[in-house]
């Protein structure tokens, strides 16, 4: 179900919501009349009361049926904060959690201090929260106190570790515990909420003057919002108006969408017009910081709601937005793909427990809208729930009111219904990912660029990362636990160089803890600390070095190519700009293209090099399965008779058939060396891939189908199919179609699908390719379709994102224009119709026309 108009995307442009920001900054000024226009009707008080409902309840929502196990939850947390409050030993407020030199320690420790403050808190509960709430509130606002004479409130000492405990976490929880306990405070200890706030403006020290910098790399994106939200509170307690204005001044400028080629301050953080989520300035993260950003501005939303402070500019629409074109896709049957979770994919407890918290914030969003909106979020709240496997945990939602909102949702008329079509083709290309969707099976491509980071590494997250962005894809099938196929187990168990989809060198490669003995490189001298440029650019998230990554969109398919190239940190290598003791490691060579159909997948490679002395793997596919699971690999040869994993033919196809799982997916060989099966049972702990992930031992079968390479090989190509679901009597049929391999070089790779009667190329270099009925000026991306009555559908994209214009003719009968995007340029050449398409700026989107053959 499509939003309404009034919600679209596209209605509030950024110039508009810069304009809005621009003007509350005006008002929050210094000297400034402290009632303008319109705000003598705002209610600091109120902020507050919404603010406790959204983490404590309301008498209402607290004596709901549904909302009970949250409460008691509570209360159990706060119990056993207590107890460990009784236990501390020296230099501990909570046993267990010592302090002095751990910022970790420090902020689990206000974390505690929240949880059991919220326990008291608790609207319509009556006395069943800790006994004597009052001695007990005393006693939270004396840990406060201790906390801040001994660990916080000496700025000389303090601010040492990670600088987002410090900007963010650590004041997160101290300003909501204000929030919760304001009244206690006002009595036991008045002055004390001030010194708090004064000492949290100090530690913001990535910011200007106490305040958030728009000009500071730390202040974007989801990190922006945090520290906005807690200003928004702080200045409610302090009945500042002027923080609060100039807080949400700051944080409408999340709103706006990127612009890539006029960013503003420099910032490249935020949502994208093709629905990509950037943080940390180039890493794919709409499933971890995206999914938090998501989170707070909802919470925003409902604690200025009916305040006065909330502009009535249409800002729901914009997150309806993103939830429709950059959430909806990313999440398959209640599973958020691994492909947009930058360093949170190596966690336990990803995946479901992610749409858990996005479900939570379309809840919310909901009571914000009406209509055929607030019908297209309820819909998708109980989509997600009917198709999840695993049951959704409300107790895991921040909110007991977002618990009584889902209750309600379920019970309404509302139809279950995903928010986009089953069969759909999303191109983020501003992010380097794809995802193809079908009934069945979802298909998640991550790619890598001079624009995109190849993976993230940070804080002993993702510890062998190397290869997840060179190609890397993941293949979701419907009707099963995700948990059994991907998420934590499926990085522990699979070798990082054969991660499904990827082309690696086959070598032994160390982790950062392993080469330096610390979390991060240091060398101050260098410029290289824990939270600097240096260390983001060539150890936590470094760029490839290639332009050429993205690909075109064509309703509902898509084709998209990568160069695969070296990451930042070895090429400055090999400029001599590193350290001589920096570890920097090369990649493998490749060109490569996906072709994505309706029932397959189409992988062409070409130029697949290990570049010398190395050999190289090339990963078809690799999925893991219980160790008990009945794991069947059947297959043909060429000639139709059957392949045997001791025989020496290779196969034409092969289908790997999880029968406990009930799930199959086939393989098709089209061209290049004999593939190489392998199946077996490996047992690794998580422990390998996070270094605060328990030591638990994860024993899986696994299968990998890959090509390998000998060192000094000459490069190869090839070409195979994915087709998810497949049975054996349909992959033995491809040996009579429908997929024709037209190129595969490291110049043009293009194919076609004939029952489709699609054409899909990349072209790589400078020059003129031909595919077919295609002739293509220089690098791009093609995809052509012929449909009934003479009609033809064609779709262009610039996947360097470089090129002014993109020229491309379609051979044979002059063709006539029946509609085109703004920017494509119809007209007959000699020989058939030329196409020029204005892409300058257009940061690798798709231009689209039809073309029809009668007059």
């Amino acid at each position: 179900m499509e939003f309404s108009r009034r919600s679209a995307l596209s209605m509030i442009p950024a110039a508009t919501l810069w304009a809005l920001s621009q003007s509350l900054r005006a008002e929050a000024a210094p000297g400034a009349s402290p009632h303008s226009p319109g705000s003598s009707d705002r209610a600091p008080d109120a902020l507050l009361t919404n603010t406790v409902a959204v983490f404590a309840g309301t008498a209402e929502s607290n004596t709901r049926p549904e909302v009970a196990p949250k409460l008691a939850a509570l209360r159990a947390t706060a119990r056993a904060r207590l107890a460990a409050m009784d236990g501390a030993g020296q230099d501990e407020l909570f046993e267990g959690v010592p302090l002095g030199t751990s910022d970790p320690n420090l902020s689990t420790s206000y974390q505690y201090l929240y949880e059991i403050a919220l326990a008291t808190c608790l609207p319509g509960t009556g006395t069943s929260g800790p006994r004597d709430e009052t001695a007990v509130r005393r006693r939270v606002v004396d840990g406060l106190a201790r906390l801040h004479d001994d660990w916080f409130g000496d700025q000389s000492k303090g601010y040492y570790g990670n600088w987002f405990h410090w900007e963010i976490g650590i004041p997160a929880y101290v300003t909501k515990t204000l929030v919760l306990l304001r009244e206690e405070l006002a009595a036991y200890r008045p002055e004390f909420t001030s010194t708090y706030i004064a000492s949290m403006d100090a530690y913001l020290r990535n910011g200007k003057d106490g305040d958030v910098d728009l000009d500071s790399r730390f202040h974007t994106g989801a990190n922006l919002a945090d520290i906005t939200t807690n200003r928004i509170l702080q200045g409610a307690l302090l009945g500042d108006e002027a923080r609060i204005t100039k807080a949400l001044a700051d944080q409408l400028t999340v709103y706006s969408t990127i612009d890539p080629y006029q960013p503003r301050h420099g910032v490249t953080d935020g949502f994208y017009d093709d629905g990509s989520f950037v943080q940390h300035s180039s890493v794919a993260y709409t499933g971890s910081y995206g999914k938090g950003l998501l989170t707070r501005i909802v919470q925003t939303v409902k604690i200025l709601d009916g305040t006065g402070y909330l502009p009535d500019a249409g800002l729901v629409g914009v997150v309806q937005g993103w939830v429709a074109d950059g959430f909806a896709p990313l999440i398959f049957e209640g599973w958020m793909m691994e492909i947009v979770k930058g360093r949170a994919v190596s966690r336990t407890g990803t995946g479901y427990a992610d749409v858990t918290a996005v479900v939570e914030a379309v809840v919310d969003l909901s009571a914000h809208t009406s209509g055929s909106d607030a019908e297209a979020l309820a819909g998708y709240v109980k989509h997600v729930r009917d198709t999840s496997k695993v049951a959704l945990d409300t107790t895991s939602f921040v909110s007991p009111v977002s618990i009584a909102r889902y209750a309600d949702i379920l019970a309404s008329p509302a139809p279950a219904r995903d928010l986009g079509p089953s069969a759909s083709h999303a191109a983020f290309n501003a992010m380097d990912r794809t995802v193809h969707r079908r009934p069945g099976y979802a298909f998640a491509l991550a790619r890598s660029s001079e624009r995109v980071s190849k993976y993230e590494y940070m804080s002993g997250e993702n510890l062998m990362p190397w290869f997840q962005g060179d190609g890397a894809h993941y293949l979701y099938l419907s009707g099963v636990d995700q948990r059994q196929a991907f998420g934590i187990d499926y990085f522990t168990a699979v070798p990082p160089h054969r991660l499904a989809g990827v082309t690696a060198p086959v070598e032994t490669r160390r982790t950062v803890p392993e080469l330096y003995g610390t979390l991060w490189y240091d060398d101050p001298e260098r410029g290289f600390t824990s939270s600097s440029e240096s260390q983001n650019t060539y150890v936590y998230f470094p760029r490839g070095t290639q332009a050429f990554s993205g690909g075109a969109r064509l309703g509902a398919y898509g084709v998209a190519g990568l160069v695969q190239s070296d990451d930042a940190a070895y090429a400055a290598q090999q400029a001599g700009t590193l350290p001589a003791d920096f570890v920097a490691y090369r990649a493998a060579g490749a060109t490569r293209s996906w072709l994505m159909f309706d029932d397959e997948i189409l992988v062409l490679s070409a130029g697949v090099t290990g570049l010398p002395g190395r050999a190289v793997t090339t990963t078809v596919d690799s999925r893991i399965a219980a160790p008990s699971s009945p794991v069947v690999l059947t297959g043909g040869l060429r000639d139709g008779s059957p392949w045997e994993a001791a025989g020496t033919a290779p196969p034409a196809w092969l289908r790997y058939a999880d029968e406990g799982q009930r799930t199959a997916v086939g393989y098709v060989f089209l061209s290049g060396p004999a593939p190489v099966v392998a199946l077996g049972t490996v047992t690794r702990s998580r422990r390998l891939v996070r270094l605060t992930n328990a030591d638990t031992a994860v024993t899986k079968q696994l299968f990998t189908l890959s090509y390998e390479q000998a060192a000094g090989g000459r490069p190869i190509a090839t070409a195979h199919a994915l087709v998810p679901n497949a049975s054996a009597q349909q992959l033995a049929s491809y040996a009579h179609g429908p997929l024709s391999v037209l190129s595969n070089t490291v110049r043009l790779q293009a194919a076609v699908h004939a029952h489709l009667g699609i054409t899909a190329a990349n072209a790589f270099t400078s020059g003129t390719h031909h595919a077919g009925r295609l002739s293509i000026d220089g690098p791009a991306s093609v995809m052509l379709r012929r449909t009934g009555g003479g009609t033809y559908a064609i779709a262009v994209a610039d996947p360097t994102t470089k090129r002014r214009t993109v020229s491309v003719i379609l051979h044979g009968r002059p063709l006539r224009r029946v509609s085109a995007d703004a920017g494509v340029r119809v007209r007959h050449v000699p020989g058939g119709t030329r196409l020029d398409v204005t892409t300058h700026q257009a940061y690798g989107r798709s231009f689209t026309a039809t073309l029809t053959e009668r007059p």
